[in-house]
């Protein structure tokens, strides 16, 4: 059984990017700072995905839930609810409702006066707590309307909380979190001692950066803008591809009542193969998320037996200093189209997928529902499958004792919005040294049962620890291992026939 290969024009995508930029003037500076209101503030381009995904039923599914437990004597929960308030006050997305108008849909700011917060404060055992926050973060938010955040503080002990927060992700990203949690815990020491809280004013505000947005793309009914190049060059790069990738997927599938609903299977990589593959990323003047992303199209192309895959990441879109401290929703998925007929061996793969990479790099701003809208594929099929994102995390030194502690615990929801998916981070040592990569795989139980998502991860595993070793070889074996040592690539291309 051999892989099938999809259709597609000679030549990478990144090609057509050169040549277009070559072609395309480049627009003028465009200045991020406050900016008149104009009575219509439009969606930003990360946030149109998720509109339309609750527009069309399915809000719940991008709920982001965190659950911070503070711990320490004398928890004043009183004044954690008013920080919680302040925080909403200083950051608009936190109260930002996204009406439909003539215009369609808009960013809308409430005023502090107009926000009334789902905040409520219950005791709760610890063996009820993870069903509780569930519950919290599976009903959806009604956009139109209402504040797309809401709270709960459950009192575990006298001096043992856990606040619960659930946000729609149209209005929060990943990296949200660690201003959202420094600004909460400002905000609390101040409530506590009855003081404004000390923090620096925010440069700008998050309408401030849409509006920055979209005089930088442009409009699509403008064939020089920034955005119609963006689209054109991705309608380009991902014509031909197979609209869907086909993976073993239950015989049974299980009730469609839930088919967001995800398990998790942990992953984990030490030291050793973590510094292993560092040396091959600088060896091909790539990244570690090219080589891990490298490893993951061939499990993907494996397990669907297609050499013309499309897998994707998330960048973060905070591509201007000021956003740094902004909580808000800036991040988006690119798509990186790998041809695996197209690369002889390892080193031409790692080559590949940097150029495809880059190239994604350079066109971050395309709206999933636009250019779904210009794909000849069914607009119901998913634009993509199989998802890596890959985060840095240096280990930080032990702080002194501080009166109360505030760590993030798991809240136990489980989302799998595609089929295959990868969270990871690459931990360091303070002073640089690679300390391993772990992080989870997720998927979605009605597509896959356990077995064979276990398979898919095993296949990775063993990828990812072929590359780590050192193989540079041609890639059939990557394609059949299923265990560390690398077969033949006479075996191999056998056990392919």
């Amino acid at each position: 059984m051999g892989i099938r290969s999809g259709v597609v024009g000679r030549g990478f995508a990144v090609a057509t990017a050169r040549a277009e930029a070559v072609c395309f003037p480049v627009p003028p500076a465009v200045s991020l700072e406050p900016r008149p209101r104009p009575a219509h503030v439009p969606l930003a381009p990360a946030q149109e995905r998720m509109w339309q995904a609750a527009a069309h039923g399915c809000s719940a599914d991008w709920n982001v839930a965190r659950a911070l437990r503070i711990r320490g004597a004398g928890v004043d929960v009183t004044a954690l609810r008013g920080a919680l308030e302040l925080v909403v006050e200083r950051h608009e997305p936190l109260r930002t409702r996204y009406p439909v108008t003539e215009h369609g849909p808009v960013q809308q700011v409430l005023d502090v006066s107009e926000v009334v917060l789902d905040i409520a404060v219950r005791p709760v055992g610890r063996d009820a707590l993870d069903a509780e926050i569930a519950d919290l973060a599976a009903r959806p938010f009604d956009l139109t309307r209402d504040p797309p955040l809401r709270a709960r503080v459950f009192v575990l002990g006298p001096d043992d909380v856990v606040l619960a927060l659930v946000v729609h992700h149209i209005s929060v990203d990943g990296r949200s979190m660690t201003p959202l949690t420094r600004d909460l815990v400002t905000a609390y020491l101040a409530c506590h001692t009855g003081t404004p809280p000390r923090w620096e004013p925010l440069p700008v505000t998050y309408t401030d950066y849409t509006l920055w947005k979209h005089a930088q793309l442009g409009e699509f009914t403008d064939e020089w803008s920034r955005a119609t190049h963006q689209l054109r060059y991705w309608a380009n790069a991902l014509a031909g591809r197979p609209a869907l990738l086909e993976f073993p997927v239950r015989q049974r599938s299980m009730s469609a009542s839930d088919p967001a609903a995800g398990a998790l299977i942990p992953v984990a990589f030490d030291a050793a193969t973590h510094a292993g593959l560092l040396r091959l990323a600088q060896d091909r003047r790539a990244s570690l998320f090219m080589v891990l992303q490298a490893a993951f199209a061939v499990t993907v192309g494996a397990f669907a037996r297609c050499a013309d895959v499309t897998v994707a990441t998330a960048v973060s879109g905070r591509d201007h200093r000021l956003l740094d401290d902004l909580v808000g929703n800036f991040s988006d998925d690119v798509l990186m189209r790998v041809r695996l007929d197209r690369a002889a061996d390892v080193d031409e793969l790692i080559d590949q997928v940097r150029r495809v990479a880059l190239a994604a790099y350079a066109h971050p701003d395309t709206p999933n529902p636009r250019l779904k809208r210009c794909l000849p594929q069914d607009a119901a099929l998913p634009l993509f499958q199989a998802t890596l994102v890959l985060q840095k995390s240096t280990r930080a030194e032990p702080t002194g004792a501080q009166a109360f502690s505030v760590t993030e615990v798991p809240t136990g929801v489980i989302r799998a919005k595609h089929d295959l998916e990868f969270g990871l981070t690459a931990h360091y040592e303070n002073h640089g040294a690679p300390a391993g990569v772990d992080g989870a795989f997720l998927y979605p139980l009605a597509r896959f049962d356990p077995a064979t998502a276990a398979r898919f991860v095993d296949r990775f595993r063993a990828v990812v620890a072929l590359l780590a070793d050192g193989y540079r070889g041609p890639l059939p074996p990557l394609l059949a291992t299923t265990g560390r040592r690398a077969p033949s690539p006479r075996r191999a291309l056998r056990a392919l026939a």
